[in-house]
């Protein structure tokens, strides 16, 4: 038995340390770069850095069909931006209206579930509502410096971007398929009680990662939401623990990285840029080594935020490494519940987060 688990962990460790050969990613994290670098240098340009974030959450459109045709990535995208603009609109509104601590909670969760239910019936790639979640809760969580309806055109106009170059190339190739779409037949699309199943599993984890958060007085209990979500978002039991270990510890080397960066430059200038500039890692390794871009991802995160509201930067990679932490062993406790029900089979997602 001793045997058995040392090469069962040996196996996972090699496997963590193994990064995939390239599989064509790198047109789409050039896109995601590029669907980023206009509207951030604009609000740099124009003296808004402070409003960064909101774009970071409009460009994440830029994530979706990422290997589908022109056509089809078109409608996928449009989709994923009324997804992710409307989670921004909520938050900024959330932040507008001052719920309180366990009305964010509850609001925050609801999204969660909502979202689940929306990107399944939508078959929306990246799976899951874990983008929709980390945007509510970031947007809602921050104080707003302006009137609402500008963050939120913000998000809008960024998820335009992000859906304009990603239909860019169409214009060399041209070809276009009247009516179809991605949308599969009634008979394809799994019931809507299975959507409703995994749904109440994001609930249950983000919902817990978020009480438990606030119940001990953390600054930034949507980190542990958002980290809760991400274990259920993979396709199967083993594949949703080891997401969850790359999520803790890619975040806690990029926690490293973002201290050294930060830790030496906070101008805006030099945040903005650097938002940017790590945006093409993260995509890039995104499928390939999650743990990876992370090592990418959590400094460009910690960057726009300290934009948007500027703090502590110790008590920022604190409370990055702790609310990470709890909401990723959360994740991985509710997926070990569920998974192991008799129906364990029915609840289940696929693709990356």
């Amino acid at each position: 038995m001793i045997g058995k688990n040392a090469r069962q962990w040996g196996t996972a460790a090699k496997a963590f340390f193994y990064i995939p050969p390239s599989s064509g990613e790198h047109g789409g994290a050039l896109r995601m770069f590029v669907g980023l670098a206009i509207p951030s240098l604009v609000l740099l340009a124009t003296g808004h850095p402070s409003l960064v974030m909101y774009a970071v959450f409009g460009c994440f459109t830029g994530m979706y069909g990422r290997g589908e045709p022109h056509q089809l990535r078109l409608f996928h995208q449009v989709s994923a931006a009324a997804f992710l603009c409307a989670c921004v609109i909520a938050g900024v509104l959330t932040s507008a209206s001052n719920v309180g601590a366990w009305g964010f909670v509850a609001l925050e969760t609801l999204v969660a579930g909502i979202g689940s239910v929306v990107t399944d019936r939508l078959r929306l790639r990246p799976v899951g509502p874990f983008f929709g979640i980390f945007a509510f809760g970031a947007c809602a969580a921050t104080p707003l410096g302006t009137s609402p309806w500008v963050p939120a055109l913000v998000a809008v106009l960024s998820a335009a971007c992000a859906i304009a170059v990603g239909f860019a190339g169409w214009f060399r190739i041209r070809t276009w398929h009247p009516g179809k779409r991605r949308t599969p037949g009634p008979h394809l699309m799994p019931p809507l009680p299975e959507h409703l199943a995994t749904g109440a599993m994001y609930v249950v984890a983000v919902g817990f990662a978020g009480a438990l958060a606030t119940a001990m007085g953390w600054g930034h209990p949507y980190w542990a939401m958002a980290s809760a979500a991400i274990p259920l978002s993979a396709a199967g039991l083993s594949a949703g623990m080891a997401r969850g270990f790359h999520r803790v510890i890619g975040t806690y080397a990029g926690l490293a990285v973002a201290a050294l960066a930060l830790g030496a430059f906070t101008h805006p200038v030099f945040l903005v840029l650097l938002v940017i500039a790590f945006q093409f890692p993260t995509e890039l390794y995104i499928v390939r080594h999650y743990g990876l871009s992370l090592v990418f991802f959590t400094p460009l995160i910690l960057a726009m935020g300290y934009l948007a509201n500027p703090g502590s930067l110790r008590g920022l990679v604190l409370d990055r490494a702790a609310e990470t932490t709890i909401g990723a062993v959360i994740g991985m406790i509710v997926l070990l519940a569920f998974m192991r029900r008799p129906r364990a089979a029915t609840v289940k997602a696929t693709g990356t987060a």
